[in-house]
């Protein structure tokens, strides 16, 4: 867990986003936890595995989103992976629902934080990658790698 300079504490992040999908447009998006889920956050028990965004009857919802039972949370715990509704404007969510539908993108999390003590999530509008993408990004990522090594011996 890391803390920038604006105060934000990163708690998670979902690094296979970056590999498997081109991340275009991104959006912070708040999140209705209970007590237990919101202390385990602030440990650091986030899981985005397999998560995506849904949205469904005119509301955004994380699905898939592991978030470990709180230690001294005894019968307060609720489920791990249970559906968490996302806190977004009637518009932004009506935006993000008609790219969703018309350009066939997809909805991820990317990277989940705390804010003056609140948690937010970062969800990007995404388009997947084929294998030959996949394939140029490591051979740029390996590239610059190597350069990055030069560079330090012989800098």
């Amino acid at each position: 867990m890391a803390e920038n300079r604006t105060g934000e504490k990163t708690v998670a992040l979902n690094r296979r986003a970056s590999h498997d999908y081109f991340l275009e447009e991104r959006i912070e998006a708040g999140m209705v936890l209970t007590g237990t889920e919101i202390k385990s956050v602030r440990q650091g028990k986030v899981q985005f595995k397999d998560s995506y965004i849904s949205i469904y009857k005119g509301e955004a919802w994380i699905k898939g989103m592991h978030i470990s039972a709180y230690k001294e949370g005894n019968i307060f715990n609720v489920d791990e992976e249970r559906d968490r509704k996302l806190l977004l404007h009637k518009t932004e969510i009506q935006k993000l629902l008609n790219k969703v539908k018309l350009k066939g993108y997809t909805l991820i999390p990317v990277r989940m934080y705390l804010k003056n003590g609140r948690a937010k999530l970062e969800i990007a509008l995404a388009k997947g990658k084929d294998l030959y993408d996949k394939r140029q990004t490591d051979k740029i990522r390996d590239a610059k790698r190597e350069m990055q090594k030069a560079l330090k011996y012989h800098g």
